[in-house]
């Protein structure tokens, strides 16, 4: 009969025994597979469920370090050669590609044609798979939304192997199970994504970012409030926040002479020291710096109290003054789209104490802070995922999909 390497490579040309520097946090793979198609992916799958193998997906590698461990890796399965935009409907503002096209490559294509996939991704290099497994999204997520949002249309292979597909090619499709919802932000649990169809927008012709310098947190949260119920519709609107100070950054695009109107308006609005430029600033869309990375849910709302957490000097019930100023230890990313990102550089006490101020602190926003990457003792010491209201429903979608829990097992919420 043979063991599982004779029985994978018969079915896919690109197989191969793992190395230890593949591993998933350490864990490192018993073999490798690349299919260079839909079916040879799904016969891959097969096999993999024939031999009760655990399967571990992996895209461009930007976000393996995301989340736990994996219990076990029998399989890598390598998406990088499922490459290809399968089509683009252009007059329909829709575009289906296989998932392991890279962000940057789509929409150098898309560009061509005057049109993009209005989703920019912090990370050079991540597939279109991954991007919709773990829910990324960048700055646009303001305007247009987050993976889940833009995705129309979806095909997975299931556990055992088989095809399934969900949505169309047309914007207005909406029949049947909505499995790009489902599997977005599924982190490779609940089946191998193949191929995603988009909805699209046409390239603006004119963009400007307005910044500024705010001096406390007071002011931060005065400036966002401005903008978010101005008239002026922003694409995106982040603040970064550094030992050095904050900054607000505001993103318009549009016809040229409607966006300078408004970066007019915005600038003034803002007041003294906003500028305008045709270029974002240095810091626009990247994750900030530090060993561990806290994404957080956090409206506009928790802009102020969040941040004071944050400092230092802050005890864990108080609330802050107006001049408190940020944990120098800390640096934050945070999108009025009601996503933030934490860097921190700190051992696992200091981070255990930020997390459960955070938590404590965004639990009456509906908010919360869930752990990205850190070192290992970080990692194993910290809850890293926090509450989750909806676990049971999620254990339960997991065995339907999942039953023999063999797909990127242990990685995601609750050891799913």
């Amino acid at each position: 009969m043979g063991g599982p390497l004779d029985a994978l490579a018969k079915v896919c040309g690109d197989v191969r025994p793992g190395e230890p520097e593949e591993g998933i946090l350490g864990v490192a793979p018993r073999f490798v597979a690349a299919p260079a198609t839909v079916p040879e992916a799904a016969e891959v799958m097969r096999v993999a469920a024939e031999r009760d193998l655990a399967v571990v997906p992996r895209g461009g590698e930007t976000r393996l370090d995301w989340g736990l461990p994996p219990e076990r890796c029998d399989l890598l399965l390598d998406t990088s050669r499922l490459d290809r935009v399968i089509e683009h409907a252009a007059g329909d503002l829709v575009v289906k590609a296989e998932a392991g096209l890279t962000m940057e490559r789509l929409a150098e294509l898309l560009a061509e044609r005057g049109q993009r996939l209005s989703l920019d991704t912090p990370l050079p290099g991540s597939t279109v798979g991954g991007t919709i497994a773990t829910g990324a999204a960048g700055p646009l997520r303001l305007l247009y939304g987050s993976p889940r949002d833009l995705v129309i249309g979806v095909t997975i292979v299931r556990a055992d192997g088989l095809l399934a597909r969900s949505g169309g090619k047309v914007v207005k499709n909406v029949a049947g199970y909505d499995l790009g919802r489902l599997f977005a932000s599924s982190y490779g649990t609940l089946g191998l994504i193949v191929e995603a169809a988009f909805r699209l927008h046409p390239v603006p012709s004119a963009r400007a970012y307005i910044t500024i310098p705010v001096p406390d947190l007071a002011m931060a949260h005065e400036a966002v409030q401005a903008v978010l119920h101005s008239p002026v519709a922003p694409s995106a609107l982040e603040c970064d926040v550094t030992p050095e100070g904050m900054t607000l950054g505001v993103l318009l695009e549009g016809v040229p002479e409607g966006v300078a109107s408004r970066a007019t308006y915005v600038a003034d609005l803002l007041g003294s020291g906003a500028r305008i430029d045709q270029e974002p600033p240095s810091w626009w869309g990247a994750y900030p710096d530090g060993t561990t990375l806290i994404e957080l849910t956090a409206p506009p709302s928790a802009l102020r109290p969040f941040l004071a957490d944050l400092s230092p000097d802050t005890p864990a019930a108080a609330k802050e003054p107006a001049d408190t100023a940020p944990a120098r230890s800390a640096q934050v990313r945070w999108s009025a789209s009601g996503k933030g990102y934490v860097g921190l550089t700190a051992d696992a006490n200091e981070v255990a104490e930020v997390l459960a101020r955070l938590r404590a602190t965004l639990l009456p926003h509906r908010g919360g802070a869930v752990v990205r990457y850190a070192p290992e003792g970080v990692r194993t010491a910290d809850d890293v995922w926090g509450p989750v209201p909806a676990l049971t429903l999620m254990r339960r979608v997991k065995d339907q999909f999942d039953p023999g829990h063999r797909l990127s097992p242990g990685r995601f919420v609750g050891g799913i």
